[in-house]
């Protein structure tokens, strides 16, 4: 397949479908719109709807769609059940849930179609399912923090994980990349776990704080990172901080401003940052343009909404009106040299995923800029 980019589709005419102008192509979104994470949730909506008028605009040269949304409101039965209910439509692809825990319920209802595009990094699907996961892996993610930590001379680590879904995959993920041949001088010195409906977490921080570590690796997403947040402060716990990216939001920064650690990093994809001319930068220039027009300034959350759904529709606009699950889910495992807002995809080397540790970036929080400011290139090599 040739390589293309977001640039490359606004110049190119899209090919048509039996949608026109007139009729757009309908494709379901489960998202949480309420509940604890909204947060995620709206924000993806938000960058939905953005690309679904930059399409009926022509800023974007795709058949037009449509995006109906359905609130999930955090709960994965929730997420079950729409999705059992739109799987009687015989749709080819759905996009959604944007939470590890909706996803993960979701996914067996999904073993032979349809397409579920989950918004979360956080899941893994297995290789050849018809479950795909938005975004950088989470053990990409940590690898790379870790190597940029490593690489720093930070090599004694707390870790603090929440025991839902998310946190235990993180767990998992972190110790199998500290028992590496490379992080050999890495050591999580002292750790914790918590619920995510816990009030205080601060006894757990004590703890990991008398472990003497260089720096804390915390994590999990929405309320409860706050409640590490607010842990951190109390105790007195003054050294870098590193969550997941799920937390990159401005909302949660601004919420969070008085309780914020001082170093706080989060890898995240290249999402931020590209070399001028190159295909990522050329990537970025529509997706920006479309939030400058707003007045808005995009994050994590909705280019992990941008990506997945700008994909979906490209393929679609190829495949045609009559598109069925077994054809989306081909062609998705055939992409490669598509390049997003995210990275580069080839979903030929990255099964379900797309993206590799090769688009993973460290980025720290500027409270003075109000900006996440990259501090490493790909891999977490520090510049």
């Amino acid at each position: 397949m040739t390589k293309f980019s977001l640039a490359g589709l606004a110049l190119a005419a899209g090919l048509t479908m039996a949608a026109t102008a007139a009729s757009a192509t309908d494709i379901d979104v489960i998202l949480p719109l309420t509940g604890p994470g909204a947060f995620l949730g709206k924000a993806q909506q938000t960058a939905l709807m953005r690309l679904e008028q930059a399409i009926k605009d022509g800023a974007i040269k795709e058949a037009p769609v449509h995006f109906t949304f359905h609130d999930d409101q955090t709960v994965p039965q929730n997420g079950v059940q729409l999705l059992n209910e739109m799987k009687a439509k015989n749709p080819p692809v759905i996009i959604g849930s944007s939470l590890v825990a909706v996803c993960n319920a979701m996914a067996p209802i999904a073993k032979n179609g349809p397409v579920v595009y989950c918004l979360s990094p956080g899941i893994h699907p297995p290789a050849g399912g018809y479950v795909f996961s938005s975004g950088v892996g989470t053990k990409d993610l940590a690898a790379s923090l870790i190597r940029y930590w490593r690489l720093k001379g930070i090599t004694k680590l707390g870790l603090i994980t929440s025991t839902d879904a998310s946190g235990q995959d993180a767990e998992r993920n972190i110790r199998e990349i500290v028992a590496l041949p490379e992080n050999k001088d890495v050591k999580i010195v002292g750790d914790g776990r918590f619920n995510p409906g816990d009030v205080s977490v601060t006894a757990q921080i004590e703890r990991i704080k008398e472990s003497n570590p260089q720096a804390l690796i915390a994590w999990s997403t929405g309320g409860p990172i706050a409640t590490v947040f607010k842990g951190i402060a109390a105790t007195g716990l003054d050294i870098p901080v590193a969550t997941t990216n799920g937390n990159m939001t401005y909302a949660q920064m601004d919420q969070y401003a008085d309780f914020l650690p001082k170093e706080l990093y989060i890898p995240t994809s290249s999402w931020m940052a590209g070399k001028p001319g190159s295909a990522l930068d050329e990537a970025h220039k529509p997706f920006r343009k479309l939030y400058d027009a707003a007045h808005d300034l995009p994050d994590s959350a909705a280019t992990l909404g941008w990506d997945p759904a700008l994909i979906v529709v490209h393929l679609l606009t190829e495949l045609g009106p009559n598109a069925t699950a077994q054809q989306m889910h081909d062609k998705l495992e055939a992409l490669k040299g598509y390049t997003g807002v995210n990275g580069t995809y080839d979903f030929t080397a990255s099964p379900q995923r797309g993206l590799t540790e090769d688009s993973v970036i460290v980025s720290r929080w500027s409270r003075d800029a109000r900006a996440w400011q990259p501090v490493s290139g790909p891999h977490g090599l520090p510049e």
